[in-house]
């Protein structure tokens, strides 16, 4: 097991900011951790890191206690933070050198070499980074994240703000870097997750709302979308008379219902469409995107 936190808390005076969270990651994997704005999600990470300290519960990596004090395993952990902490008037090979060092590493120069190599920054090597596109300030903070070789990588928002360039090619680099290391990272971006994670966890209000492998979050949540196409005009105050919908949006031709009932919502359709003498055109269940069941589960 790579990362296990059991019945953590985190309270900012008397605000708790996690609320009895427990979480599992294991060895290769990677895993989205999403939330809103103030969910929990950098205190979580800072947490697991040693960067702070847990206020009640116990965080391990590697079979290892995580404190605030703890070399032992700082060594196995990269850490990205959201705001990149990098220092601009360092040339980007004496960065990554002076990272090295501190690490106490052997093999400094060949080590900074292949870090270089592998985010892609051979023709920025040579640059201030405060000279860098953010793009490729994200390159320098993985290759420092990464540089000690640690068996954990920890990511906070390691996209935000970037071009859509930018993110598909950090993107790419995560997912090469999860080959060979366990990956837990937070974004706002549903696109990112799907294309990278191996599993999702969703926070809300400091507090676990769903844990599943990607693809299948959300499955057990009662929750149906149908789209329908006439074949002729209907109004919205029509459709509101069909029993058990709650949601109504009008797109393109057609219509997307919503019912959190256990129902077929597609027969209650069927049925409305012959009383009014209507042929349905289209009639199709909509498949749940990421985006949908997180917005489910974290809505007020």
């Amino acid at each position: 097991m790579s990362i296990e936190v059991k019945n953590l808390f985190k309270y900012y005076g008397e605000q708790a900011a996690v609320k009895d969270i427990s979480f599992k990651v294991n060895n290769g994997e990677i895993v989205g951790f999403l939330g809103p704005n103030g969910a929990g999600k950098s205190t979580t990470m800072k947490v697991i890191t040693g960067y702070i300290s847990a206020s009640e519960g116990e965080v391990f990596v590697c079979g290892q206690p995580v404190t605030v004090d703890s070399l032992d395993t700082r060594q196995m952990i990269g850490y990205l933070p959201e705001h990149n902490p990098l220092y601009l008037d360092m040339y980007v090979k004496e960065y990554l050198t002076f990272v090295a060092k501190i690490y106490k590493m052997s093999n400094v120069k060949d080590r900074v070499n292949d870090m270089i190599k592998k985010v892609g920054l051979e023709v920025e090597q040579n640059k201030k980074i405060g000279a860098l596109s953010k793009g490729y300030r994200q390159r320098v903070g993985l290759a420092q994240a990464i540089i000690h070789d640690p068996k954990v990588l920890i990511l906070d928002e390691p996209t935000s703000g970037l071009d859509p360039n930018q993110l598909v090619e950090i993107r790419e680099l995560i997912k090469s870097i999860g080959k060979e290391k366990t990956v837990m990272l937070s974004t706002h971006i549903m696109q990112e997750v799907d294309a990278i994670c191996d599993r999702v966890v969703i926070i809300n209000k400091g507090e676990i709302v769903a844990d599943d492998k990607a693809g299948m979050i959300g499955l057990d949540i009662n929750l149906q979308t149908v789209y329908v196409e006439f074949d002729n005009t209907v109004s919205k105050n029509q459709l509101k008379k069909i029993q058990s919908v709650q949601k109504i949006e009008q797109v393109g031709t057609g219509w997307l219902l919503e019912t959190s009932e256990n129902i077929d919502l597609r027969k209650t359709i069927a049925q409305f469409a012959q009383e009014n003498n209507l042929l349905t055109l289209t009639l199709k269940k909509e498949e749940q995107s990421l985006e949908q069941v997180f917005k489910n589960l974290t809505k007020n």
